[in-house]
């Protein structure tokens, strides 16, 4: 039987996804599924740069919009949303175009991984339900905390984990506390037996010129504050979403509830999600470069980004 024909559009923050993904879309009769892991909450539009109506150019876009705040989403629930969407987008007969910079989401649809050993992420699980609380109790010390206990338990996974993604490093704790074993060698028994992708893959991957990047991340950021980022982000605390949610570990949205609450002051949250932004599109582009059947577009040498595409079509 004939393998399911996906097109993956990633690449760094900032670099020009969305935009190319609805272009391509509108040409080939296709459909978009996102694989940003924050632009599927609702009410988080600023911060996540979510595309507008306009910038979907018409073409239906999946996995945006459709959970709330208050709820948790992680990889397996991606995996499976987005099979069913990309289920759907082929009974109609159109082309499912992944679109996202979350490349764990990408890596884990792509090769199917199994998630069956995985540790329950439900939130009243006990032990991960202690860790947020000593987490919360310590304050603004709690990821460095949580990072130090990941650090004595499975030293690799804490060097690849960053301090403040607290929700990868519960995940990880709560691996070595239900099984007994490092997560990390868990990850490398599941690389080794990762098998050919079960779709027929264009895997395009965007980059740019790093001052180009990083200098419309910084305009991108400002303009996000302009559009009205931190009257988001107090929205979603006077709606009760607590801070260590899953959706309030994005960034700009961790960064905006900690001036919010006066440990730092709006400036210096500002210069905070410019920095981990440019942090972050550093982090996506070492991801990507990791696998092998990527075919990469640079921005800078070309002045027609969907004309290279088509080459690969």
């Amino acid at each position: 039987m004939d393998k399911q024909k996906l097109i993956i559009i990633a690449g760094p923050t900032a670099v020009g996804k969305s935009g190319t993904a609805a272009a391509l879309a509108q040409e080939i009769g296709g459909e978009v599924i996102s694989a940003d892991s924050m632009q599927v909450y609702r009410g988080m539009d600023i911060g996540t740069a979510k595309v507008t109506p306009e910038e979907t150019l018409g073409v239906p876009h999946h996995l945006i919009d459709v959970i709330s705040p208050f709820e948790d989403y992680n990889v397996v629930r991606f995996q499976s949303m987005a099979k069913e969407a990309i289920r759907q987008v082929a009974e109609r007969g159109h082309v499912p175009i992944i679109c996202g910079g979350t490349g764990f989401y990408i890596q884990a649809l792509i090769y199917d991984i199994d998630f069956t050993e995985e540790p329950s992420a439900e939130k009243d699980n006990p032990f991960r339900r202690d860790l947020l609380k000593e987490a919360e109790k310590r304050g603004p010390e709690g990821a460095a905390f949580l990072h130090h206990r990941l650090q004595e338990v499975d030293p690799e996974a804490a060097e690849k984990i960053p301090k403040n993604n607290i929700k990868r490093v519960i995940r990880a704790l709560e691996f070595f506390e239900l099984h007994g074993e490092r997560i990390s060698e868990h990850n490398r028994r599941q690389e080794a037996r990762k098998a050919d992708s079960p779709y027929d893959l264009r895997f395009f991957v965007l980059t740019d010129d790093r001052g180009a990047l990083y200098e419309r991340i910084d305009k991108r950021v400002d303009l996000m504050v302009q559009n009205g980022l931190v009257r988001e982000v107090r929205g979603l605390m006077e709606a009760g979403v607590p801070r260590e949610s899953t959706a309030m570990q994005g960034i700009g949205y961790r960064e905006i509830y900690a001036a919010l609450l006066g440990e730092c002051s709006l400036p210096e949250a500002i210069e905070q999600i410019k920095r981990n932004s440019r942090h972050y599109a550093k982090r996506q582009l070492t991801w990507f470069k990791r696998e092998p059947s990527v075919i990469w577009i640079d921005r800078s040498k070309t002045e027609d980004v969907l004309n290279e595409l088509r080459k690969y079509l």
